[in-house]
């Protein structure tokens, strides 16, 4: 009963006294809610905060727990830029590192490449990647590459870095590291084929060049051997001729050396026979003409004292022409003997100047046949140079196209991963409790703000602009 006369009481004036706008302090006519306003709408609703918080974690509990993991596994590749040519080696502009490092990652990021890993993984036969698939102007096998390309990620590593990362997200760990490696391992192989396929094709066209140029050895070697078995060559040096035409100037120098002694003979001919130098020369000539000067000067003598008729005179005169007799007998026999030298001459000069003319014609055409063996000589040593500097440069090509050379490394593979990286739970989960706190919170000064009612001194001072003189405490009932 006191407390309904306290009431009263407190209720009385603002019951009788008329209130203006200018009666209410300033303080109490602010519109919206103060702390204390909220706190005790907070208060009078904090079982409906609890379990709006608790509804919505659970929530958020039930639907982490529902969606499925996603587990990320990243390889790493290393790309080295320094020397990128096997077969000339040149060294590669620094300058153009970055766009080079950019060409890397678009190639890795490329539809062919990823068309490559799921050719390799066979995930047309997976359904976890042909789920869904109806079509839509694009392969089955395009499909599943745009389903591999939406969990791929492909980043180059900070400040100019060499590495570049290559991430799979996939529900199962071990298809993620399987999907990541593969991609990484197909770019390798495509890398590698591309530095060394030019080498592998220019090997190969080395090798028909080759071939080929061995067979041109080969076909003028057997011209060269086949020409001279023909034509009976045993040399074909540049000066193997020079032994005909050195028999044809011995031959020249003998027909000089008759020549001269045919004039010389047909000279002596023309002169005194008596004034032959081979009379001259002969002793028994000599010694008949000493004989016929010594009979003439004794028969001289005789004459003078005997008579014409006498017997010594007869007998000398009659040795006397027997021995002239004879030195014209042994003169007439020189004089023959020039005769027939003179012949031998004429017809040794005409043998001669037959056997000069064979001799020069056989020089001529000896001179032909080397001339034609020295052209096949040529061609033959002209092959034999080439395919000689072709096989000095055969051995770096066949190594460069053998080589294992690749600019493309593993810096590290992609390991199964231990942890989920999606959904981060914990970080979920304290969301979700957040937004069940702030729900929880909000809801009831909404619903308290449609539905105003009195819960504290503020709510009057403030919202009806009713001074309050005292407060109480709960009231017992």
């Amino acid at each position: 009963m006191s407390t309904n006369r306290e009431l009263s009481v407190i209720a009385h004036p603002a019951a009788t006294v008329p209130l203006t706008l200018a009666a209410i302090p300033e303080a109490y006519s602010h519109p919206g809610l103060t702390l204390r306003q909220i706190w005790t709408i907070v208060w009078a609703y904090r079982k409906a905060t609890l379990a709006i918080a608790a509804v919505v974690s659970a929530l958020t509990a039930i639907v982490l727990l529902l969606v499925p993991r996603t587990y990320e596994a990243t390889a790493t590749v290393m790309v080295d830029y320094e020397v990128n040519d096997p077969l000339n080696s040149k060294e590669f502009p620094v300058g153009l590192l970055g766009s080079y490092m950019a060409t890397q990652v678009e190639l890795l990021r490329n539809q062919e490449l990823q068309l490559a890993v799921v050719d390799r993984l066979r995930l047309t036969q997976d359904e976890d990647y042909t789920s869904g698939y109806g079509g839509s102007g694009s392969t089955l096998r395009e499909y599943v590459q745009s389903v591999l390309a939406k969990n791929l990620s492909i980043y180059q590593a900070q400040f100019g870095s060499q590495l570049i990362s290559v991430t799979y997200a996939a529900d199962d760990p071990v298809h993620a590291a399987k999907v990541a490696n593969t991609v990484v391992e197909v770019f390798k192989e495509r890398e590698f084929a591309r530095a060394s396929n030019p080498a592998v094709e220019r090997a190969r066209r080395y090798t028909e060049q080759m071939e080929t140029l061995k067979q041109k050895v080969q076909v003028a070697q057997k011209q060269y051997t086949d020409f001279h078995r023909k034509n009976a060559l045993i040399d074909t040096g540049e000066k193997k001729a020079d032994v005909e035409l050195s028999s044809l100037s011995e031959l020249e120098e003998q027909l000089a050396n008759i020549q001269n002694a045919r004039r010389t003979a047909e000279a002596k001919r023309n002169d005194d026979p008596d004034a032959d130098d081979q009379v001259l020369a002969s002793t028994l000539v000599q010694t008949l003409r000493t004989q016929i000067g010594q009979q003439e000067a004794k028969l001289a003598e005789l004459r003078i004292s005997l008579g014409p008729r006498h017997p010594e005179i007869l007998q000398l005169q009659s040795q006397l022409n027997a021995t002239r007799a004879r030195l014209s007998t042994e003169v007439n026999r020189y004089s023959s003997n020039s005769a027939q030298g003179l012949n031998a001459a004429r017809q040794m000069e005409r043998q001669l100047q037959n056997a000069i003319a064979g001799q020069r014609e056989k020089v001529l055409a000896t001179s032909a046949l080397y001339d034609q063996a020295a052209k096949y000589r040529l061609e033959l040593e002209a092959a034999q140079t080439v395919y000689k500097r072709a096989l000095d440069g055969y051995d770096q090509v066949m190594f460069a196209s053998a080589g294992s050379y690749s600019n493309i490394t593993f810096a590290n593979r992609a390991t199964v991963p231990v942890k989920a990286a999606r959904p981060k739970r914990l970080v979920y989960m304290f969301l979700g409790m957040m937004l069940g706190c702030g729900l929880g919170l909000l809801a009831p000064l909404v619903y308290e703000l449609v539905n105003r009612r009195v819960r504290c001194r503020d709510d009057l001072e403030r919202d009806e602009g009713v001074p309050v003189l005292a407060e109480f405490g709960p009231l017992p009932v």
